[in-house]
Protein backbone atom coordinates (compact mmCIF):
# COMPACT_ATOMS: atom_id res chain seq x y z
CA UNK A 1 0.00 0.00 0.00
CA UNK A 2 3.12 2.24 -0.24
CA UNK A 3 2.66 2.83 -3.85
CA UNK A 4 -0.62 5.31 -3.24
CA UNK A 5 -0.40 8.36 -0.68
CA UNK A 6 -1.95 8.40 2.73
CA UNK A 7 -5.12 9.92 1.78
CA UNK A 8 -5.40 7.33 -1.21
CA UNK A 9 -5.10 4.86 1.56
CA UNK A 10 -7.59 6.23 3.86
CA UNK A 11 -10.29 6.51 0.82
CA UNK A 12 -9.45 2.56 -0.12
CA UNK A 13 -9.47 1.31 3.73
CA UNK A 14 -13.33 3.11 4.05
CA UNK A 15 -14.27 1.95 1.04
CA UNK A 16 -13.04 -1.72 1.62
CA UNK A 17 -14.74 -1.03 4.89
CA UNK A 18 -18.30 -0.18 3.67
CA UNK A 19 -18.16 -3.55 0.85
CA UNK A 20 -17.55 -5.28 3.72
CA UNK A 21 -20.97 -4.08 5.91
CA UNK A 22 -22.90 -4.25 2.56
CA UNK A 23 -21.38 -7.51 1.01
CA UNK A 24 -24.36 -9.37 2.24
CA UNK A 25 -27.22 -7.58 0.39
CA UNK A 26 -25.59 -8.82 -2.52
CA UNK A 27 -24.22 -12.26 -2.01
CA UNK A 28 -25.28 -14.86 0.26
CA UNK A 29 -23.95 -14.66 4.10
CA UNK A 30 -23.06 -18.12 4.27
CA UNK A 31 -20.47 -18.02 0.97
CA UNK A 32 -18.82 -14.96 2.14
CA UNK A 33 -18.05 -16.66 5.56
CA UNK A 34 -16.69 -18.93 3.76
CA UNK A 35 -14.50 -17.48 1.41
CA UNK A 36 -13.24 -15.05 5.15
CA UNK A 37 -12.38 -18.60 6.42
CA UNK A 38 -10.48 -19.67 3.68
CA UNK A 39 -8.84 -16.37 3.19
CA UNK A 40 -7.62 -16.06 6.84
CA UNK A 41 -6.58 -19.84 6.19
CA UNK A 42 -4.47 -18.73 3.43
CA UNK A 43 -3.09 -15.80 5.17
CA UNK A 44 -1.87 -17.94 8.14
CA UNK A 45 -0.13 -19.91 5.23
CA UNK A 46 0.98 -16.67 3.50
CA UNK A 47 2.21 -15.64 6.48
CA UNK A 48 4.42 -18.30 7.99
CA UNK A 49 5.82 -19.05 3.87
CA UNK A 50 5.55 -15.78 2.24
CA UNK A 51 7.47 -13.74 5.31
CA UNK A 52 9.02 -16.57 7.47
CA UNK A 53 10.20 -18.71 4.45
CA UNK A 54 8.75 -21.68 6.16
CA UNK A 55 6.96 -24.04 3.47
CA UNK A 56 3.72 -25.87 5.42
CA UNK A 57 2.02 -28.58 3.94
CA UNK A 58 0.53 -29.02 7.28
CA UNK A 59 -1.67 -26.66 8.09
CA UNK A 60 -4.64 -28.54 7.78
CA UNK A 61 -4.03 -30.23 10.87
CA UNK A 62 -4.42 -26.75 12.74
CA UNK A 63 -7.15 -25.70 10.91
CA UNK A 64 -9.34 -29.03 11.63
CA UNK A 65 -8.16 -29.63 15.18
CA UNK A 66 -9.29 -25.95 15.91
CA UNK A 67 -12.44 -26.88 14.03
CA UNK A 68 -13.02 -30.36 15.89
CA UNK A 69 -12.69 -28.72 19.35
CA UNK A 70 -14.76 -25.85 18.66
CA UNK A 71 -17.88 -28.60 17.36
CA UNK A 72 -16.92 -30.77 20.97
CA UNK A 73 -17.13 -28.10 23.13
CA UNK A 74 -20.70 -26.22 21.51
CA UNK A 75 -22.71 -30.06 20.76
CA UNK A 76 -21.28 -31.71 23.71
CA UNK A 77 -20.31 -29.35 26.54
CA UNK A 78 -23.03 -26.41 25.44
CA UNK A 79 -20.26 -24.11 25.58
CA UNK A 80 -20.46 -20.40 24.89
CA UNK A 81 -19.39 -19.90 21.10
CA UNK A 82 -16.46 -17.20 22.04
CA UNK A 83 -15.32 -19.88 24.43
CA UNK A 84 -15.05 -22.32 21.98
CA UNK A 85 -13.50 -20.79 19.61
CA UNK A 86 -10.85 -19.55 22.43
CA UNK A 87 -10.46 -23.64 23.51
CA UNK A 88 -10.42 -24.10 19.38
CA UNK A 89 -7.40 -21.73 18.83
CA UNK A 90 -5.61 -22.95 22.12
CA UNK A 91 -5.87 -26.29 20.77
CA UNK A 92 -4.30 -25.29 17.62
CA UNK A 93 -1.91 -23.33 19.04
CA UNK A 94 -0.86 -26.78 21.03
CA UNK A 95 -0.72 -28.77 18.38
CA UNK A 96 2.24 -26.31 16.97
CA UNK A 97 4.11 -26.09 19.60
CA UNK A 98 4.60 -30.19 19.54
CA UNK A 99 5.17 -29.96 16.25
CA UNK A 100 6.95 -26.70 15.99
CA UNK A 101 9.46 -28.18 18.01
CA UNK A 102 10.75 -30.69 15.89
CA UNK A 103 9.78 -29.56 12.43
CA UNK A 104 11.55 -25.92 12.31
CA UNK A 105 14.77 -27.31 13.34
CA UNK A 106 14.61 -28.61 9.63
CA UNK A 107 14.83 -26.73 6.66
CA UNK A 108 13.39 -26.16 3.05
CA UNK A 109 11.68 -29.83 1.80
CA UNK A 110 12.43 -31.32 4.83
CA UNK A 111 10.08 -28.78 6.98
CA UNK A 112 7.24 -29.32 4.64
CA UNK A 113 8.04 -33.51 4.86
CA UNK A 114 7.62 -33.17 8.72
CA UNK A 115 4.72 -30.77 8.76
CA UNK A 116 2.68 -33.02 6.28
CA UNK A 117 3.10 -36.48 8.13
CA UNK A 118 1.88 -35.26 11.09
CA UNK A 119 -1.03 -33.79 9.68
CA UNK A 120 -1.46 -37.38 8.69
CA UNK A 121 -1.40 -37.99 12.18
CA UNK A 122 -3.76 -35.47 13.39
CA UNK A 123 -5.75 -37.21 9.71
CA UNK A 124 -5.39 -41.00 11.62
CA UNK A 125 -6.39 -39.48 15.39
CA UNK A 126 -10.20 -37.60 13.77
CA UNK A 127 -11.08 -40.63 12.03
CA UNK A 128 -10.15 -43.23 14.94
CA UNK A 129 -10.63 -41.37 18.46
CA UNK A 130 -14.71 -42.15 19.19
CA UNK A 131 -15.48 -38.37 20.03
CA UNK A 132 -14.92 -36.75 16.50
CA UNK A 133 -17.31 -39.24 14.95
CA UNK A 134 -14.99 -40.98 11.96
CA UNK A 135 -15.66 -40.89 8.87
CA UNK A 136 -19.47 -38.96 10.11
CA UNK A 137 -17.81 -36.14 11.59
CA UNK A 138 -19.36 -34.16 14.00
CA UNK A 139 -23.08 -33.47 12.75
CA UNK A 140 -25.53 -31.19 13.55
CA UNK A 141 -23.26 -28.84 15.75
CA UNK A 142 -25.72 -25.94 16.76
CA UNK A 143 -25.19 -22.23 16.42
CA UNK A 144 -24.24 -20.78 19.73
CA UNK A 145 -24.60 -17.70 21.32
CA UNK A 146 -21.59 -15.82 22.12
CA UNK A 147 -20.36 -13.51 24.86
CA UNK A 148 -23.92 -14.93 26.31
CA UNK A 149 -26.67 -13.08 24.51
CA UNK A 150 -25.41 -12.69 20.64
CA UNK A 151 -26.95 -15.61 19.09
CA UNK A 152 -25.34 -16.62 16.07
CA UNK A 153 -28.53 -18.55 14.18
CA UNK A 154 -29.35 -15.72 11.95
CA UNK A 155 -26.63 -15.86 8.89
CA UNK A 156 -26.13 -12.22 8.65
CA UNK A 157 -25.70 -11.45 12.67
CA UNK A 158 -23.17 -14.51 12.31
CA UNK A 159 -21.63 -12.76 8.90
CA UNK A 160 -21.37 -9.61 10.80
CA UNK A 161 -19.80 -11.40 13.92
CA UNK A 162 -17.01 -13.28 11.60
CA UNK A 163 -15.83 -10.39 9.71
CA UNK A 164 -15.01 -8.66 12.84
CA UNK A 165 -13.06 -11.66 14.07
CA UNK A 166 -11.13 -11.31 10.34
CA UNK A 167 -10.90 -8.14 9.97
CA UNK A 168 -9.11 -8.13 13.71
CA UNK A 169 -7.11 -11.23 12.20
CA UNK A 170 -6.16 -9.29 9.09
CA UNK A 171 -5.05 -6.08 11.27
CA UNK A 172 -2.89 -8.62 13.66
CA UNK A 173 -0.99 -9.95 10.37
CA UNK A 174 -0.76 -6.75 9.05
CA UNK A 175 1.35 -5.40 12.62
CA UNK A 176 3.09 -8.52 12.96
CA UNK A 177 4.60 -7.52 9.29
CA UNK A 178 5.49 -4.69 9.60
CA UNK A 179 6.59 -4.75 13.32
CA UNK A 180 10.15 -5.44 14.37
CA UNK A 181 9.57 -8.76 14.59
CA UNK A 182 8.09 -8.98 11.21
CA UNK A 183 11.75 -7.45 9.83
CA UNK A 184 13.18 -10.29 11.54
CA UNK A 185 11.70 -12.94 9.85
CA UNK A 186 12.14 -10.94 6.66
CA UNK A 187 16.01 -11.63 7.52
CA UNK A 188 15.87 -15.22 8.58
CA UNK A 189 13.92 -15.84 5.10
CA UNK A 190 16.44 -14.55 3.19
CA UNK A 191 19.62 -15.69 5.17
CA UNK A 192 19.17 -17.85 7.84
CA UNK A 193 22.94 -18.00 8.90
CA UNK A 194 23.15 -13.87 8.64
CA UNK A 195 20.53 -13.79 10.74
CA UNK A 196 22.00 -16.18 13.36
CA UNK A 197 24.98 -14.75 13.05
CA UNK A 198 23.66 -11.28 14.34
CA UNK A 199 22.78 -12.39 17.75
CA UNK A 200 19.16 -13.47 16.85
CA UNK A 201 17.25 -16.81 18.35
CA UNK A 202 16.40 -18.11 14.73
CA UNK A 203 14.51 -21.19 16.26
CA UNK A 204 12.44 -19.24 18.85
CA UNK A 205 11.47 -16.59 16.00
CA UNK A 206 10.61 -19.68 13.71
CA UNK A 207 8.25 -21.29 16.92
CA UNK A 208 6.76 -18.14 17.58
CA UNK A 209 5.61 -17.05 13.75
CA UNK A 210 4.93 -21.07 13.42
CA UNK A 211 2.20 -20.77 16.56
CA UNK A 212 1.17 -17.72 15.48
CA UNK A 213 0.14 -19.00 12.27
CA UNK A 214 -1.60 -22.18 13.62
CA UNK A 215 -3.97 -19.86 15.73
CA UNK A 216 -4.58 -18.05 12.75
CA UNK A 217 -6.02 -21.32 11.12
CA UNK A 218 -7.84 -22.43 13.60
CA UNK A 219 -9.70 -19.02 13.96
CA UNK A 220 -10.62 -19.78 11.00
CA UNK A 221 -11.59 -24.00 11.39
CA UNK A 222 -13.80 -22.96 14.50
CA UNK A 223 -15.52 -20.30 12.17
CA UNK A 224 -16.28 -22.50 9.35
CA UNK A 225 -17.53 -25.22 11.85
CA UNK A 226 -19.88 -22.62 13.49
CA UNK A 227 -21.02 -21.38 10.18
CA UNK A 228 -21.76 -25.09 8.51
CA UNK A 229 -22.66 -26.96 11.70
CA UNK A 230 -19.99 -29.90 10.80
CA UNK A 231 -16.58 -31.00 11.02
CA UNK A 232 -15.48 -33.37 8.76
CA UNK A 233 -12.40 -35.36 7.68
CA UNK A 234 -11.65 -32.95 5.07
CA UNK A 235 -11.07 -30.65 7.70
CA UNK A 236 -7.62 -32.02 8.53
CA UNK A 237 -6.66 -33.68 5.12
CA UNK A 238 -3.80 -32.67 3.30
CA UNK A 239 -6.05 -31.43 0.23
CA UNK A 240 -7.30 -28.39 2.68
CA UNK A 241 -3.40 -27.36 2.93
CA UNK A 242 -2.63 -28.01 -0.67
CA UNK A 243 -5.98 -25.28 -1.79
CA UNK A 244 -5.01 -22.82 1.24
CA UNK A 245 -1.42 -22.78 -0.95
CA UNK A 246 -2.76 -22.73 -3.92
CA UNK A 247 -4.86 -19.57 -3.23
CA UNK A 248 -2.16 -17.93 -2.05
CA UNK A 249 -0.06 -18.53 -4.99
CA UNK A 250 -3.15 -17.58 -7.22
CA UNK A 251 -3.44 -14.22 -5.14
CA UNK A 252 0.05 -13.52 -4.26
CA UNK A 253 2.70 -14.22 -1.82
CA UNK A 254 4.21 -11.72 0.55
CA UNK A 255 1.04 -9.75 -0.07
CA UNK A 256 -1.78 -8.85 2.56
CA UNK A 257 -4.31 -8.33 -0.30
CA UNK A 258 -3.20 -11.53 -1.94
CA UNK A 259 -4.83 -14.42 0.26
CA UNK A 260 -8.33 -12.16 -0.19
CA UNK A 261 -8.10 -12.10 -3.87
CA UNK A 262 -7.05 -15.76 -4.36
CA UNK A 263 -10.04 -17.27 -2.17
CA UNK A 264 -12.41 -14.93 -3.98
CA UNK A 265 -11.40 -16.80 -7.36
CA UNK A 266 -10.81 -20.48 -5.99
CA UNK A 267 -14.27 -20.19 -3.47
CA UNK A 268 -16.27 -18.61 -6.02
CA UNK A 269 -15.59 -20.92 -8.93
CA UNK A 270 -16.29 -23.80 -6.60
CA UNK A 271 -19.68 -22.49 -5.38
CA UNK A 272 -20.68 -20.84 -8.70
CA UNK A 273 -19.76 -23.68 -10.78
CA UNK A 274 -20.87 -26.85 -8.34
CA UNK A 275 -23.22 -27.69 -11.24
CA UNK A 276 -20.02 -29.21 -13.14
CA UNK A 277 -19.22 -31.82 -10.71
CA UNK A 278 -15.27 -32.85 -11.80
CA UNK A 279 -15.17 -29.84 -13.98
CA UNK A 280 -14.21 -27.74 -11.79
CA UNK A 281 -11.13 -29.37 -10.82
CA UNK A 282 -9.72 -28.90 -14.43
CA UNK A 283 -10.83 -24.86 -14.73
CA UNK A 284 -8.72 -24.51 -11.75
CA UNK A 285 -5.91 -26.05 -12.91
CA UNK A 286 -6.61 -24.03 -16.31
CA UNK A 287 -6.64 -20.68 -13.87
CA UNK A 288 -3.62 -22.12 -12.22
CA UNK A 289 -2.17 -22.22 -15.28
CA UNK A 290 -2.79 -19.24 -16.72
CA UNK A 291 -1.56 -17.41 -13.45
CA UNK A 292 1.62 -18.78 -13.57
CA UNK A 293 2.61 -18.30 -16.89
CA UNK A 294 0.44 -14.54 -16.73
CA UNK A 295 1.28 -13.69 -13.03
CA UNK A 296 4.18 -15.02 -11.77
CA UNK A 297 3.56 -13.30 -8.69
CA UNK A 298 0.17 -13.74 -8.55
CA UNK A 299 -2.51 -11.62 -9.44
CA UNK A 300 -2.00 -8.83 -6.40
CA UNK A 301 1.77 -9.58 -6.53
CA UNK A 302 2.20 -8.59 -10.45
CA UNK A 303 0.37 -5.86 -9.88
CA UNK A 304 2.19 -4.06 -7.43
CA UNK A 305 5.52 -5.21 -9.41
CA UNK A 306 3.71 -3.61 -12.46
CA UNK A 307 3.12 -0.28 -9.86
CA UNK A 308 6.53 0.19 -8.97
CA UNK A 309 7.77 -0.40 -12.39
CA UNK A 310 5.61 2.38 -13.22
CA UNK A 311 6.97 4.99 -10.08
CA UNK A 312 10.67 4.00 -11.17
CA UNK A 313 9.53 5.11 -14.58
CA UNK A 314 8.29 8.08 -13.84
CA UNK A 315 10.42 9.18 -10.39
CA UNK A 316 13.51 8.42 -13.26
CA UNK A 317 13.42 12.01 -15.41
CA UNK A 318 13.10 13.86 -11.78
CA UNK A 319 16.14 12.15 -10.62
CA UNK A 320 18.07 12.88 -13.82
CA UNK A 321 17.44 16.89 -13.52
CA UNK A 322 18.59 16.44 -9.53
CA UNK A 323 21.56 14.46 -10.66
CA UNK A 324 22.13 17.37 -13.25
CA UNK A 325 21.60 20.01 -10.90
CA UNK A 326 24.10 18.79 -8.52
CA UNK A 327 26.99 18.05 -11.33
CA UNK A 328 26.46 21.62 -12.68
CA UNK A 329 26.67 23.36 -8.76
CA UNK A 330 30.20 21.44 -8.33
CA UNK A 331 31.29 22.25 -11.63
CA UNK A 332 30.36 26.30 -10.85
CA UNK A 333 31.72 25.55 -6.94
CA UNK A 334 34.98 24.19 -8.95
CA UNK A 335 35.66 27.13 -11.76
CA UNK A 336 34.81 29.80 -8.64
CA UNK A 337 37.26 27.97 -6.54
Amino acid sequence: MHFFSQRTNTILLVLALVALLLAPLVAYPVFLIKLMCYALLAASVNLLMGYAGLLSFGHAMFFGTAGYAAAHAIKVWGWDGSAAILLAMLCAMAVAVVTGLLAIRRHGIYFSMITLAFSQVIYFFALRLPFTGGEDGIQNVPRPEVFGFISLADNTTLYYFAATLVAAAFWLIYRIVYSPFGQVLRAIRDSEARAQSLGYQVLRYKLVIFVLSAALAGLAGALKVITFQLATLNDVNWTTSGEALLICIVGGLQTLLGPVIGAAIIVSMQNYLVAMAEWVLIIQGLVFVVVVMLFRKGIIGQLYAWLETRQARQAAPQLEAQNQAERQSRSQTGQGA
